[in-house]
């Protein structure tokens, strides 16, 4: 009984550090210190969650840009089934995909060259991806500025004005993210 009980205190000791404080301190800190990443790092568009910056969203229509293409299983951009299509770059699947992808974006982009970005026929590695290269948005405008009858170079100011840089050139590539680029088009 002599060694039961500083046993059992230490368990119940360790628990409420570990299972009760910890959590509660480190979820404060971090809704204090980074509200708008704790929260899911959702954004708003007239009162209303549009959705979150760190995962995208299936757009069709022709007056929005299209993010690359989501593998998850059932719907696309689902984050409860994450993950990649696992098809070999020597998969005729994969090269069909492709294949189809390349087509349907050609014909839904006239105006652009023939040469279609890579990352809007091929899925990222989770199948949420919620960036696109400036390449692959540039080579969007035209067809959205035809869409939504505006200019093109001012769809091409607001690719550049919404473009996320890296701290420094050698850690990465710009980007832009695709639901913040097309709620900036619903408020041109």
């Amino acid at each position: 009984m002599s060694q039961l009980r500083p046993a059992v205190l230490l368990l119940l000791l360790l628990t409420l550090v570990t299972g009760v404080v910890y959590p509660f301190l480190t979820t404060g800190l971090a809704q204090w210190l980074f509200p708008f990443q704790s929260g899911g790092s959702l954004l708003e568009e007239r009162g209303a969650d549009r959705g979150s910056a760190l995962i995208g969203q299936n757009f069709t229509q022709p007056g929005y840009f299209r993010g690359r293409p989501s593998a998850t299983s059932d719907k696309p951009y689902n984050p409860l089934s994450s993950g990649g299509s696992n098809l070999a770059a020597s998969n005729p699947a994969l090269d069909k995909a492709v294949a189809e992808r390349v087509a349907a974006l050609r014909a839904a982009n006239p105006q652009a060259s023939a040469t279609v970005p890579v990352e809007l026929v091929t899925a990222s590695a989770s199948g949420l991806d919620p960036d696109i290269s400036v390449q692959a948005a540039l080579w969007q405008a035209p067809r959205i500025a035809a869409s939504r009858q505006l200019p093109l170079p001012q769809v091409e100011a607001l690719i550049e004005k919404m473009t996320h840089r890296p701290l420094m050139p050698f850690l990465g590539t710009p980007t832009v993210n695709v639901l913040q680029l097309n709620m900036a088009l619903n408020e041109l």
